[in-house]
C-alpha cells in the first residue's frame, strides 16, 4: 500500500489548516517500462508550497484532490529504468507519500554522504534561491550594510553568511533571542534585531547608522516598509518572499515608504531561482566547497512520522521551525 497527503482545501486569503488536507491508501500499481519506485525518506517544506495550493502563478498548478507536491529524498526499491538503479539516493519532487514512481530525468542521483539532506536545504531549492538573489540582484560589495529578514530561516540563514564572506557587515532580524543569538555566536552576524521583543525603527538607525545598502527580503509588510525608510544611497532591495502576508484575507497596502527608492537612486527587484537553471551546477559546487570548509553553517529542524506532514508545513506560518524545515518518515 501506498499511503498519500492529498489537497482538501483552498486556502487563498486565509492561514492554513491540517483539515486541508486528507489522507488515502492506495495499491501500488505495477511499475511501469522505464520507470523506478522510490521509497520517499526525507521531505522538504517551504513557504512557497502555500502558494502551490493558490496556483498563484510561478508553480504548477494544483486541484483538490492532487497529491501534496513536495521535495524529498527517496531511495530507489525497484527499477525497469536503466538511469536507476536498487539503492540509488535520489531527490527530486516526490510529493507527500511514501513511495513515488519516477523516471531518471525526473530526479537528480546524490551521494549518500554527510551532506544528504542538505540537498533539500543549503544544496537545494533554498540556497540556489539565497545565492542568485544575493549575489545577482543584491550585488553585495565590500564594505556594504545587508540586512536580511527572516535570517534564521533556511533561505535567511544562507544569504547572510553569502554576504559575510562577500565582506558584508550583516545585520539579521529575527523573531525571538534564541534565533537572535545562534545569528550572532554562530553564523557571526555582526548583530541581530529581535522583531518580537523590540523596535526595529529604533534597532535598525542604531545598527545601520549610514543606512541599509542591500536589503533581502523574506517578510514583506511592516518589516518591509521599516527598513525602505534606512536604505542609503545606491541601496539594492531583493524582494525574495511575503511570508507576514501569506495568510492574510487581504492583500496588505503597498510599502508607505516606496518614494525613498527614488530619493536614494535605490533598486528593488524580485526574482525566480528557476531564472538561474543553466548555472545551478557551478553554483552546487561552490555552496558545497563552502559547507565542506565550514565558512557555510545550516541547521535543521527535523520532524517524525507521515501522520505528521500536514502540522510541519504549518509550523512555517507559526515561525515554529528555527532552520531548514524537514521531516523524515
Amino acid at each position: 500500500m501506498n499511503r498519500q497527503w492529498l489537497i482538501d482545501g483552498q486556502p487563498r486569503g486565509r492561514a492554513m489548516r491540517e483539515s486541508d488536507f486528507k489522507e488515502q491508501s492506495i495499491e501500488l500499481a505495477p511499475l511501469g517500462a522505464d520507470c523506478a519506485r522510490v521509497k520517499v525518506e526525507v521531505l522538504g517544506f517551504d513557504p512557497s508550497m502555500k502558494g502551490q495550493m493558490e496556483n498563484i502563478g510561478y508553480a504548477a498548478a494544483t486541484s483538490q484532490g492532487d497529491v501534496m507536491g513536495a521535495n524529498g529524498i527517496g531511495e530507489v526499491v525497484e527499477s525497469n529504468d536503466p538511469g536507476l538503479k536498487v539503492g540509488d539516493k535520489v531527490t527530486g519532487r516526490l510529493c507527500w507519500q511514501e513511495y513515488a514512481t519516477v523516471r531518471a530525468r525526473d530526479v537528480q542521483t546524490v551521494p549518500n554522504d554527510d551532506l544528504l539532506t542538505a540537498r533539500l536545504g543549503p544544496l537545494g531549492g533554498t540556497g540556489l534561491t539565497a545565492y542568485f538573489g544575493l549575489l545577482r540582484h543584491g550585488r553585495p560589495q565590500p564594505g556594504d550594510t545587508l540586512v536580511v529578514s527572516g535570517a534564521a530561516g533556511a533561505t535567511g540563514s544562507i544569504v547572510g553568511q553569502l554576504g559575510r564572506l562577500a565582506g558584508c557587515r550583516v545585520i539579521g532580524i529575527a523573531g525571538g533571542e534564541k534565533k537572535c543569538r545562534w545569528l550572532v555566536d554562530e553564523l557571526q552576524y555582526n548583530g541581530a534585531i529581535d522583531y518580537k521583543n523590540e523596535l526595529l525603527k529604533v534597532r535598525l538607525k542604531e545598527l545601520c547608522p549610514g543606512g541599509v545598502d542591500v536589503f533581502f527580503d523574506n517578510v514583506g509588510g511592516a518589516i518591509l516598509n521599516d527598513v525602505l525608510a534606512r536604505i542609503a544611497l545606491g541601496a539594492r532591495v531583493v524582494v525574495c518572499g511575503g511570508i507576514s502576508r501569506y495568510e492574510a484575507e487581504d492583500l496588505p497596502a503597498g510599502p508607505a515608504n516606496y518614494m525613498n527608492l527614488v530619493f536614494q537612486r535605490a533598486t528593488m527587484a524580485g526574482f525566480l531561482v528557476t531564472d538561474y537553471a543553466s548555472e545551478f551546477s557551478r553554483a552546487h559546487r561552490r555552496l558545497e566547497a563552502w559547507l565542506r570548509s565550514g565558512e557555510l553553517q545550516y541547521r535543521e529542524d527535523v520532524q517524525e512520522g507521515f501522520e505528521n506532514i500536514p502540522a510541519t508545513l504549518l509550523r512555517l506560518f507559526s515561525g515554529k521551525n528555527f532552520g531548514k524545515q524537514l521531516l523524515r518518515l
